[in-house]
């Protein structure tokens, strides 16, 4: 048994029904069970650790049930049988463990080729770096949700955080190549031109014993 949880900490049961037609509702309620990290043994039949951070959530999912025409009933279970709290305990852990796998590929298969297309191109801006930077805060918060259901450490977790690392590495490789290019210490004002002398309506150009006026027009005018 995975320490994270303590046997005498026992497990809920939720059996609901709701109705088929629309069938968004039943998705509704399914798809918030899962989000929240429940396991479904059949149809509409879950079970979860009995947890208070579980219980709270799963409160305001069952409070949905009701309103659209549905029942439901919780059941407090204190144990299980050895072999089938290992059954359960091993199904909770694959099902992290897919998530993971879908984040690993999420890193290795989008993010770390959209890096090397991105250099490819010579995309070296900071917009394209910005919006990289968010794609992996997206797959951050992505991997962040996942830990919180994760109650039996699958092994995923490890790789995944691998995953990240080298994530980071790349886009600060990346963001390194685009300040070298555009980067300034001075900040990002601007160097002026020297403005040239203002030339005045009328001016005198002296000249040896003589001098040239200009007219407002850029007519010369020599006189001795």
């Amino acid at each position: 048994m995975d320490g994270r949880i303590q046997p005498e900490t026992g497990w809920t049961l939720l059996i609901y029904r709701v109705p088929s037609d629309p069938a968004s509702k039943r998705v509704a309620i399914w798809r918030d069970v899962k989000r929240l990290g429940g396991l479904y043994l059949q149809q509409c039949v879950c079970i979860l650790p009995r947890r208070p951070d579980v219980e709270k959530k799963l409160e305001r999912i069952t409070e949905k049930i009701p309103a659209m025409d549905g029942v439901f009933t919780l059941f407090d279970v204190p144990t299980l049988r050895p072999d089938d709290e290992d059954r359960i305990v091993a199904a909770f852990r694959d099902l992290r463990e897919k998530e993971y796998a879908e984040i690993e590929e999420e890193c290795s298969s989008k993010f770390m080729k959209e890096v090397e297309f991105e250099h490819f191109r010579e995309n070296y801006t900071f917009e394209e770096a910005e919006e990289i930077g968010q794609d992996l805060e997206k797959i951050r918060r992505w991997f962040a949700q996942v830990q919180v259901r994760d109650w039996f450490a699958a092994p995923g977790r490890d790789r995944v955080t691998a995953w990240l690392d080298r994530c980071q590495l790349a886009l600060s490789s990346f963001e390194e190549t685009v300040y070298a290019l555009h980067g300034s210490d001075d900040g990002d004002v601007p160097k002026l031109r020297t403005a040239a002398p203002a030339v005045s309506d009328e001016s005198v150009i002296h000249v040896p014993n003589k001098s040239v006026r200009l007219g407002g027009q850029g007519e010369g005018k020599i006189s001795s």
